[in-house]
């Protein structure tokens, strides 16, 4: 039975000691530029050196985040930080950009690259396209259901990384625009603004409120414990534990578990996890818990429409207030410099820093024990208190860390013979040693150096990160050995030892970058998309030179020579089509090879546009998230490089798809046709249903009038999109 990988996150260096200390395997963190998480404190250059050197020291790999975006003018500062990052043995990037992803593996052939999950890989063919472009790793999107991720395992070489505990997207990863959109915070940018955290009236068609105003897009968090054995079976390569913006005690407790969780499957067969653990678990951070859609999440369970932060732990209620004292009636612990909450009409937090059981003042109140608080804040009969820090839980995780610093096993062998020097071999299981003493062993006049001496002074490892698993001593036992030649044979083969271990073999020789690119006709097109046959009925097919439509729509359109396909974004069946499919994925683009592709592709980058073309995508749809410097900069750069013109295309009207997600609020709230989102700002977002996946629609459309002007820089195809819309000549 294989052992997956333990992946844990890194938000700084206290966090990166502490994963390391709970026994992972490995590490993923973001530098000060070009990851996904911006705002958590991360590691500058100086800082990156020092986290890769003490991770390999222990053994643990080092992933970086480099899992943005990247726009033309970024590009050669990303290959510098690149170069940075390969130059200084990081062990893998983990890159969202496709065009990135490719020029990163033409520039350094013997740099490990991961997919991010912003990639939005999640059925077998868009693994095996990033295999075949010679990436060592697919981090599917957290959708991806138990059977499909069995079948890529089945049907692919190429490493799978799934996420197993932690925060949620309540959208497909890299699919979301919700927050560049509405808040002009680029989730593809690490900046989200977490627009789903808000809370947001549900409304049906007929603009009656249908829910009160809760947080109706707020996910519960990851939690897969139960089910590790299930991906050990399958043969899933890394458990990825999400939380680059907790603290360390959360980092150690979460790893430390799944740990246990693994290491208990793979001995004994069964996961072994006890309650108190799991509590502890819970009152470190949680949102509630989910099993995710990866074990069939039921779409009622997937939501904390309550709360979209720290629940806590419920330990009492509220049975009794006097003037500013509040009484609380306990159904487990509380210690001094807790942290609670008491949750009524409006919560009240804060730390417990003096309390008193029958009128006398403790340290410590035990469960069915009534304690007394001081509060001056109006608080309610009857409000449940939740725990919501554990002073004591957090301060003997601090001690665990500091305590538990990891020895890597090693095996020696100490072989002595007389008129001989002293040989020791040291091996981690990977790498081997041998050192020699500096002078020939003599025979010892009265005291002889025994084998158990000479164990135990080797077995002196003292600060060093390793610790003998085994150490075998062979040879003559009547020879004096001086304890001073032991110390520095055994200090000179750990010294060569960590050596080889830092130690990456790579060629430091950069490729040139190549890609051949087809050429193709500066023609303009205006071309049309629409997604009710009712809007279809309207239009008039001669303004345009292709439309394209729905797959339910296809079968009855597709005889008129002008209907094209649009693919669905999240597909495990694909079906053939003779004409051009419109494709938002990348299994789309291995599946057909002769594509358009569409905006949920997130072409930012000349270097996308290279790859897509050399894919076989004849027509390339850009970003959203472009501006006209960016687009203008992205074609002179393609054209500088290839002496010939892409062929893109500019959506110019459109009520932009701001989120696609396997959540589905019409079916939370028995929906049977489209409803809306309203904002605290009164803004209607259309929610709509394709294929069991709902869509939510930005307010107010996209308008985009100087054609002429993009044409001129590049630009061949402007698209029309057309989606509940009451006026189509608007």
């Amino acid at each position: 039975m294989k052992r997956p990988e333990i992946l844990a996150p890194a938000g700084n260096f206290d966090s990166l000691k502490a994963a390391i200390a709970a026994g992972c395997d490995a590490v993923y963190l973001g530098g000060n530029m070009f990851g996904a998480r911006a705002y958590s404190n991360n590691f500058n250059n100086e800082e990156m050196i020092e986290a890769v050197l003490y991770a390999h020291k222990y053994g643990v790999k080092v992933y970086v985040t480099v899992n943005t975006l990247i726009y033309e003018a970024e590009v050669k500062n990303f290959m510098k930080y690149i170069d940075f990052l390969y130059m200084n043995n990081v062990d893998a990037v983990i890159v969202q950009d496709i065009g990135m992803m490719d020029l990163i593996r033409q520039t350094y052939p013997d740099f490990e690259v991961h997919a991010s999950t912003q990639m939005h890989i999640h059925n077998l063919e868009g693994v095996k396209l990033v295999e075949e472009l010679g990436l060592a790793r697919a981090v599917l999107a957290r959708e991806t259901s138990f059977e499909e991720i069995k079948r890529i395992k089945e049907n692919t070489n190429i490493e799978l990384e799934i996420f197993v505990h932690g925060a949620l997207c309540i959208c497909y990863s890299g699919q979301c625009l919700m927050s560049s959109i509405i808040g002009g915070r680029s989730g593809n940018r690490g900046t989200c603004a977490q627009p789903c955290r808000q809370k947001y009236d549900v409304i049906d068609k007929n603009n009656c409120k249908v829910n009160k105003n809760e947080y109706n897009l707020s996910t519960k968090d990851l939690n897969t414990l139960e089910y590790i054995g299930n991906l050990i079976d399958i043969g899933v390569d890394s458990l990825k534990i999400e939380g680059r913006m907790k603290s360390p005690s959360y980092v150690y407790l979460v790893v430390s578990l799944y740990k246990k969780a693994v290491d208990s499957y793979i001995e004994k067969g069964k996961v072994e996890i006890s309650e108190k653990e799991l509590e502890n678990l819970m009152v470190t951070f949680n949102r509630m818990y989910t099993k995710g859609f990866i074990f069939g999440e039921k779409n009622n369970d997937f939501i904390n429409s309550v709360r979209p932060n720290h629940q806590g732990i419920e330990i009492g209620k509220v049975v009794k207030k006097e003037k500013n004292n509040i009484f609380i009636k306990l159904i487990k612990d509380l210690s001094l410099n807790d942290g609670i909450r008491v949750c009524g009409k409006e919560d009240v937090g804060f730390t417990v820093t003096s309390m008193f059981v029958n009128n006398r003042k403790t340290e410590v109140a035990k469960k069915g024990e009534i304690v007394s608080l001081f509060s001056k804040e109006n608080i309610e009969f009857g409000s449940v208190v939740v725990k919501t820090l554990d002073s004591k839980l957090n301060s003997s995780i601090d001690s665990l860390i500091k305590a538990n610093i990891r020895k890597v096993k090693i095996y020696g062998e100490l072989v002595s013979k007389e008129g001989k020097k002293l040989l020791l071999k040291v091996s981690d299981g990977n790498n081997e040693v041998i050192i020699s003493g500096d002078s020939k062993l003599e025979r010892a006049n009265n005291n002889p150096t025994t084998f158990e001496r000479i164990k135990e002074q080797l077995n002196k490892t003292g600060n060093s990160e390793f610790s003998f698993s085994d150490l075998t001593i062979v040879g003559d036992n009547n020879l004096f050995i001086p304890i001073k030649e032991l110390n520095e044979i055994r200090r000179k083969a750990l010294s060569l030892l960590t050596e080889k271990r830092l130690k990456i073999n790579r060629s430091y020789k950069k490729e040139e970058y190549k890609r051949n690119v087809p050429s193709f006709e500066r023609k303009m097109n205006t071309n049309l998309y629409v997604e009710e046959f009712s809007e279809y009925q309207k239009i008039n097919l001669n303004d345009f030179d292709r439309i394209y439509v729905r797959e339910n729509l296809y079968n009855d359109l597709s005889k008129n020579e002008k209907i094209y396909p649009k693919i669905s974004r999240v597909i495990s069946n694909y079906v053939n089509y003779n004409k051009t499919p419109l494709v938002g994925e990348l299994g789309g683009v291995y599946k057909y090879k002769n594509v358009d592709t569409d905006f949920s592709l997130n072409v930012v980058n000349s270097y996308s546009v290279a790859l897509l073309h050399y894919l076989g995508a004849k027509k390339i749809t850009l970003s959203y998230e472009l501006n006209d410097k960016q687009i203008e900069k992205m074609i002179n750069n393609y054209v500088e490089r290839y002496k010939k013109y892409p062929n893109l295309e500019l959506i110019i009207y459109s009520k932009e798809e701001m989120m696609i997600s396997k959540f589905n609020l019409l079916k939370y709230y028995n929906l049977s046709e489209q409803g809306y989102l309203k904002d605290k700002f009164s803004n209607k977002y259309l929610i709509k249903e394709y294929d069991n996946l709902m869509y939510i629609y930005n307010f107010k459309p996209r308008k985009i009038d100087n054609i002429m002007d993009y044409y001129k820089i590049g630009i061949n195809n402007f698209r029309i999109n057309i989606v509940d819309e009451k006026d189509l000549k608007k």
